[in-house]
């Protein structure tokens, strides 16, 4: 595990710190070109992490002095639970700082957070790709076998992140 980890919620004057993670997990997931997140977006989504009446979430891992990893998640309601679950949208690790323990750290920290919220259930997927992160998720979750289908609409604002 990388030296002296701790996972926390960012502060607000991290957003370049923040960014060049979040940049970094775009990049990995070839979003350039045509399907980049605008910076419109980025920015309203580093406002909502630091809106209490968002439901949308964001911890970082920072070891020595220095962001090295990231998760997202939100809460919402579901046609199967009373309480509202848990979706960790994003999770990113430096690409130095993987294998270290930082990947299972987050997700740890986003489960304690969906646990003190009420929450019975945290979700998420990956590309089929993702060997890497696989092997920490069939370690941390069991998978459903349930496959994602997805249609953009092409309406204005719908660029979401994967």
């Amino acid at each position: 595990m990388c030296a002296a980890l701790t996972v926390r919620p960012p502060k607000r004057n991290e957003f370049a710190a923040w960014a060049r993670l979040w940049e970094g997990y775009n990049a990995f997931y070839d979003r350039a070109g045509a399907t980049a997140i605008p910076d419109a977006v980025t920015r309203a989504t580093w406002a909502r992490f630091h809106d209490p009446a968002e439901p949308v979430h964001a911890l970082v891992a920072e070891a020595d002095g220095r962001l090295v990893g990231l998760a997202h998640h939100l809460f919402h309601l579901n046609t199967a639970m009373l309480a509202p679950v848990c979706y960790m949208q994003d999770l990113f690790t430096d690409a130095d700082a993987r294998g270290q323990g930082v990947g299972r750290a987050l997700v740890e920290a986003v489960y304690d957070q969906a646990r003190e919220a009420g929450s019975p259930r945290v979700y998420w997927h990956t590309h089929e790709t993702n060997a890497q992160a696989m092997r920490l998720y069939d370690s941390l979750a069991g998978h459903t076998g349930f496959v994602v289908y997805r249609r953009d609409l092409g309406l204005t604002g719908s660029l979401e992140a994967a």
